[in-house]
């Protein structure tokens, strides 16, 4: 009995090297038996894994400390940038509508740039461990995983937009009423241009009475 379920595990089951890392899955070189349709139709094609020969065994041991050597390095630099993020508030402002909801929203892509202009370094949205796109008012914790080693914890709050008072339009100049041509008697010039004939008519009387 135990030899036939030894069997029938061995036909379903499959141990491979892991080449590359795998998330969620392995690390380069851990050695593991995994379902044999995930092997062949997945991991293999891929080039994730290959199957665990003595050759393939030996090459896994070599990976697995060249990428030792290499996350080393990856950390040194991560734990550099997450000093300079760790317990920041990242404040953004967004028109919001009713019932505290934003139009539009913030996403990992946002926070990333401003973390990286905190940090003086990119930070990638991927690193942004923030499942969905904040879309109502408050404040929340996010979590930056830098690489699988060293990660970093953030505050995001979000604040309503205050809209800007309109300002009152200028007003319009009344148009200037039109001033009343008032009417002036004739100046002097024109009584003067009477009297020669009022004279006229006096000398015509005199030289009669001759």
């Amino acid at each position: 009995m135990e030899c036939g379920a030894i069997r029938a595990r061995r036909r379903v089951a499959m141990k491979v090297v892991f080449v590359e890392e795998v998330p969620g899955s392995a690390l380069v070189g851990e050695v593991k038996e995994v379902k044999r349709g995930y092997a062949r139709n997945f991991l293999l094609p891929r080039g994730l894994a290959v199957p665990a020969t003595k050759d393939n065994l030996e090459r896994g041991e070599r990976l697995a400390r060249a990428d030792a050597i290499r996350q080393e390095k990856l950390d040194g630099v991560a734990s550099v940038i997450a000093e300079k993020i760790d317990g920041a508030d990242l404040s953004f402002t967004a028109r919001v509508g009713e019932q505290g909801r934003l139009y539009g929203s913030i996403t990992a892509a946002a926070i990333a740039e401003r973390l990286g202009e905190l940090a003086d370094d990119s930070v990638d949205h991927r690193q942004v461990l923030l499942g969905q796109a904040i879309r109502t008012v408050g404040a929340q914790e996010v979590r930056v995983r830098l690489t699988r080693n060293v990660s970093a914890t953030v505050t995001v709050t979000v604040a309503a937009e205050q809209e800007e008072p309109e300002e009152p339009a200028p007003e319009e100049p009344s148009p200037e009423q039109p001033e009343e041509e008032s009417e002036e008697e004739p100046s002097g010039p024109a009584e003067a241009e009477t009297e020669p004939a009022a004279a006229d008519a006096s000398d015509d009387a005199d030289a009669e009475t001759e």
